[in-house]
C-alpha cells in the first residue's frame, strides 16, 4: 500500500526537480519559486523513496 503511493511521489519529486530550473533558465518563473519547489521536491524525495527503492 505504501509503496504504491511512494512510487508516484518519487517520480513527481524528481520532476519537480527538473522541471523548475528549466522553467527559470527560459525566464518563466524567477529564483524565488524555484527555491521553494526545490525544497518540497527534495523533501518528498527523500521521505518517499527508502519506501519504494528498498529491496523486498
Amino acid at each position: 500500500m505504501i509503496k504504491s503511493i511512494a512510487r508516484p511521489v518519487g517520480y513527481l519529486s524528481l520532476l519537480a526537480t527538473i522541471v523548475p530550473p528549466m522553467l527559470y533558465m527560459f525566464g518563466v518563473i524567477s529564483l524565488e519559486p524555484v527555491k521553494t519547489i526545490l525544497l518540497v521536491a527534495c523533501v518528498a524525495w527523500f521521505a518517499a523513496a527508502p519506501f519504494w527503492m528498498k529491496a523486498d
